[in-house]
């Protein structure tokens, strides 16, 4: 049973309203009081459980409150509980909701991949490095490691974000994060590559012409975009639902880091048709993998509503019944 645990530090003034709100609500379980234990800020502490598929409605109504602002509000999930007889009964009036994402929980998770911190540009630039080397060897294993070990997909579901919530900052400082990243470590590969060329460090093959990686990556196609249509709407479900097996799988099937490191290594190796369409595959990849973000985000939002209305006009509502 999905279930998330809401801590709540309310004004004194406040914590009548909060317990009426959620004492009211059926999905809302093991809710406990404790007047003037917070502190910092101070007030009344007030925690309860409350299964997920109506979590949105009650943090809606904590945030009514003004809960967040006068006092705080966390979230936390819950890994195991053992359901009651009153969860279990809940859980049965949710009907096909218990699966449906708690959107603060899924925004919060998307926003903190949305902080570039060096490391952000650090692991880019590795990731374009161990590329180079499996573009240059003719390494499929290198470069799936390369696309595990990118960050950039974080940047780019969090321009997704800012395009469907309409926040410019957000998109701007993503796309900021993914051009200065993008420009860095082709330029690092880049010296790197006439490092691996000036020594001889390539492969026979790669070297004869043979450069089965190399020539996968430069050509994009109509299984391109394929690729990344598919990959964003995994991206953004598996985000959602917390899968990360399935967000694994994204890293692996987009090519975004290995398309910066055959720039790189091709420009290096004066190949120029292939460096402009290695530029053109990671361009696609990208603008790609945001439109679609943005679009399978608001796609959700609307089914998810759509199904609540449809608990709503069949009476299942979160109005306790005597």
């Amino acid at each position: 049973m999905d279930m998330i645990h809401i801590r709540a530090v309310s004004p004194p003034d406040r914590t009548d309203g909060i317990v009426e709100c959620l004492a009211d609500d059926p999905f809302v379980l093991n809710l406990i009081v404790h007047q003037g234990a917070a502190r910092n800020p101070d007030g009344d502490t007030v925690a309860c459980d409350v299964l997920a598929g109506a979590a949105n409605d009650v943090l809606r109504g904590l945030r009514d409150l003004e809960t967040d602002v006068r006092g705080s509000l966390v979230i936390e999930p819950v890994d195991t509980a053992f359901a009651g007889r009153a969860s279990e009964g809940a859980a049965g009036r949710l009907r096909a909701l218990p699966s449906a994402p708690v959107w603060d929980q899924v925004e919060a998770r998307i926003r903190s991949e949305g902080r570039y911190a060096p490391s952000f540009y650090l692991y880019l630039v590795i990731a374009g490095l161990i590329g180079s080397v499996g573009i240059v060897t003719n390494s499929q294993i290198l470069i799936v490691a390369a696309m595990v070990v990118g960050p950039e997909y974080g940047a780019i579901v969090a321009v997704a974000l800012g395009v469907d919530r309409g926040d410019r900052g957000m998109v701007r400082r993503g796309l900021s994060a993914l051009c200065a990243g993008f420009l860095l470590t082709i330029l690092v590969t880049f010296l790197f590559s006439l490092l691996i060329r000036g020594f001889g460090f390539q492969s026979e093959a790669f070297d004869a012409g043979l450069r089965p990686v190399s020539n996968l990556i430069n050509t994009p196609n109509f299984f391109s975009v394929a690729v990344a249509t598919l990959a964003g709407i995994v991206g953004i479900v598996s985000l959602t639902e917390a899968r990360t097996s399935a967000l694994l799988g994204v890293f692996i099937s987009v090519t975004t880091i290995p398309a910066a490191s055959d720039i790189s290594v091709s420009v290096a190796f004066t190949s120029w048709p292939e460096a402009g369409g290695s530029l053109i595959q990671l361009l696609v990849n990208i603008a790609v993998l945001i439109l679609v973000g943005t679009a399978a985000l608001r796609c959700q939002r609307a089914l998810w509503r759509r199904v609540d209305r449809k608990r709503r006009a069949a009476g299942l509502t979160g109005t306790r019944t005597p």
